[in-house]
């Protein structure tokens, strides 16, 4: 019988999930004042639910948003709709660095930039900019921003299961399961116990975290298959060595990376160094009227996918847990030969 046939509430596939939840705990060192729901939507619908359930918190509905590039703006903007949302920090000017200029969203706020409002229901940021190449995780504690009573919620799609997460900073943090954690369709939160029951009175109990959380993410059907293939990821998670092993490869293949690409004449890293994200390295070439030559040589190479979002444009590796280090080494082997061809 296939997963996707069983009863999401009979014994195997309670056994599954039991199964999946203990991994996960134990490969992120979640605390047991955390609930772990399994829900639909992906990050984008999360940018509705994150308000929906915690604005109501406090009497001023207010939330505060940090805002790093594409998808902490998506985030922003979708939460207008629930209260008061205000802007504590964004990197969507231009700043000067150590003596050089750093185009909007290339460099991400740093915490001395942020002005969190202390009757705040949370703070929101992004630690992983999938499309502009940014990443935080060296969160700050809420006390040292003047705001100990805001929950800080992360939206850590993209680069969840790749690195340790500090729950000790963060009270909300979810995830969209694909890139490191399996297929699209299930999303995992991870909130903590004592803010539940703070939803807005129209939030739909489908998308309300307290009655997910108190049915084990069984209040309606969940996607089975999705959760089951994501416990099979986190076994073998597990088997290599689990999240330390994780980071230690992915610092190896960021590295090798963002060196190759740091010492190149014909490419640029626009990214300032200390926001780069482990996960998407965005590069440039100095000549873009070579892009389509680029991409069809590097497809014909089985390098695939190179291509930059739109919104930013250039390309884009994407070298996520599954990635091993030999293909980031393919990939800067053909680097080097297009430079030695077209440099």
């Amino acid at each position: 019988m296939s997963v996707m046939e069983m009863s999401h509430r009979g014994k195997h596939f309670t056994r599954i999930y039991q199964e999946t939840v203990a991994d996960l705990r134990e490969l992120l060192s979640v605390p047991d004042d955390f609930a772990i729901l399994f829900m639909q939507g992906g990050g984008s619908g999360q940018n509705a639910l994150v308000p929906l359930n915690l604005i109501a918190r406090k009497p001023a509905r207010k939330a505060d948003y940090i805002l790093s590039g594409h998808w902490s703006n998506k985030s922003y903007k979708e939460a207008q709709r629930y209260g008061d949302i205000a802007i504590a920090a964004s990197s969507g000017d231009e700043i000067v660095v150590d003596g050089a200029r750093q185009d909007p969203w290339t460099w991400y706020p740093t915490p001395d930039l942020w002005r969190v409002r202390p009757d705040a229901s949370y703070l929101h940021l992004c630690s992983n900019e999938t499309i502009g190449g940014l990443e935080f995780a060296d969160w700050p504690e809420m006390r040292e921003l003047g705001a100990p009573d805001v929950p800080l919620v992360v939206d850590a799609s993209s680069h969840i299961l790749s690195r340790p997460i500090d729950f000790s900073k963060a009270s909300v943090i979810y995830a969209g399961a694909q890139k490191n954690a399996g297929i699209a369709g299930v999303t995992m939160v991870f909130v903590r116990k004592d803010l539940l029951g703070h939803a807005l009175p129209e939030c739909p109990s489908v998308l309300n975290y307290q009655p997910v959380a108190e049915n084990d993410s069984m209040f309606n059907t969940p996607p089975t298959y999705a959760i089951y293939i994501a416990g099979l990821v986190f076994k073998w998670i597990k088997a290599h060595g689990g999240i330390a092993a994780m980071e230690e490869l992915n610092c190896r293949k960021a590295e090798l990376l963002y060196s190759y690409l740091d010492s190149s004449k014909l490419y640029v890293s626009r990214v300032h160094p200390a926001s780069r994200s482990r996960m998407n390295v965005p590069f440039f070439l100095r000549d873009e009227t070579l892009n389509a030559e680029f991409l069809a040589q590097s497809e014909a190479a089985n390098l695939l996918q190179l291509k930059g979002h739109k919104a930013v444009g250039g390309m884009r590796a994407s070298i996520y847990n599954a990635m091993p280090l030999e293909g980031v080494e393919a990939l800067i082997s053909f680097l080097q030969d297009f430079e030695r061809r077209h440099g």
